[in-house]
């Protein structure tokens, strides 16, 4: 069978776990040499034994994707390895507490801005260094939800993945004749710890646990599914396809999950378990339930 990415190298942020780390995985198995990034030493050198032990030609470097520096140091890195590299995914973000937004504090919705929003700005602006003067290469930047429409109680998460696809859309616009493709994936809910391991601040916990295991059942899937789409933007397949945006979850999957679910009730079947976990967090003053009424 052939490995559709063989021969390519392939940067991938955050790379250690949930998502980035199946899509490390995915790219692997097709032949592509991967480089990760993480914010912790111990966690990229455990990624890359065990992606190396599987067969994958796998490397990684720390980096806060945060800090323009260290990303400029891990294109770097990429490049001393491998004399170039031909797809960049800006996987690194971070997750927001349940809440109204302004229960977080300010240092808090900052932590959140700095590695979603400007965390994919400069992975990007390494990535096209690199790509714009061979006019080829494929950049990939991941939504989440509220990429598309506003997500109350998820203000900062959600904006930020507005942002992100707004920042790509005009991107690929402003670079349609470079020969790179500037990609966004919306990978639907995925099992990872960012919804298995969810926070939430005080008094907003307990709404959080109420249907979030319902929702998870009726829509999210195991990381591998959306990271096969992540292998098909890498691929020759969408050579000349810039601006694409595909999304994992579309309007019949969800309608599938949603009428699985109503007739495993009808039916009267056990729900499938699902181990969540949420985290209760002491919210600021103003955004307490009571100062919200």
């Amino acid at each position: 069978m052939t490995q559709v990415l063989r021969g390519k190298v392939a940067v991938i942020t955050g790379g250690t776990r949930g998502f980035g780390l199946a899509v490390a995985r995915a790219y692997a198995a097709e032949g592509a040499a991967v480089v990760i990034s993480g914010r912790t030493a111990q966690a990229v050198e455990s990624v890359v034994a065990g992606l190396t032990a599987a067969g994958a030609q796998a490397s990684g470097l720390r980096a806060d994707a945060a800090e323009a520096a260290q990303v400029q140091t891990l294109a770097a890195f990429a490049l001393q390895k491998h004399g170039r590299f031909d797809v960049w995914v800006n996987n690194a973000g971070t997750s927001a507490p349940f809440g109204p937004t302004f229960a977080a504090s300010p240092d808090e919705f900052e932590r959140i801005v700095r590695t979603n929003i400007l965390g994919v700005y400069h992975g990007t602006r390494a990535a096209l260094e690199h790509f714009l003067p061979r006019r080829a290469g494929k950049l990939i930047n991941v939504l989440g939800r509220g990429a598309r429409s506003p997500v109350p109680l998820q203000n900062a998460y959600g904006s930020s993945k507005a942002w992100v696809r707004s920042f790509t859309a005009a991107l690929a616009k402003e670079y349609v004749q470079s020969g790179v493709g500037i990609f966004a994936l919306a990978p639907g809910m995925m099992r990872t710890d960012l919804l298995l391991r969810p926070t939430a601040y005080r008094g907003y916990d307990e709404r959080l646990a109420g249907a979030y295991t319902t929702v998870l059942r009726m829509w999210s899937q195991p990381p591998e599914v959306a990271a096969r789409k992540a292998v098909w933007l890498a691929s020759a397949a969408t050579d000349g396809r810039t601006g694409l945006t595909p999304q994992v979850m579309g309007p019949g999957a969800m309608l599938g999950g949603a009428l699985r679910e109503a007739l495993r009730r009808l039916a009267g079947r056990p729900a499938e378990p699902i181990d969540v976990q949420v985290v209760t967090l002491p919210a600021e003053p103003f955004g307490t339930p009571e100062a919200s009424r």
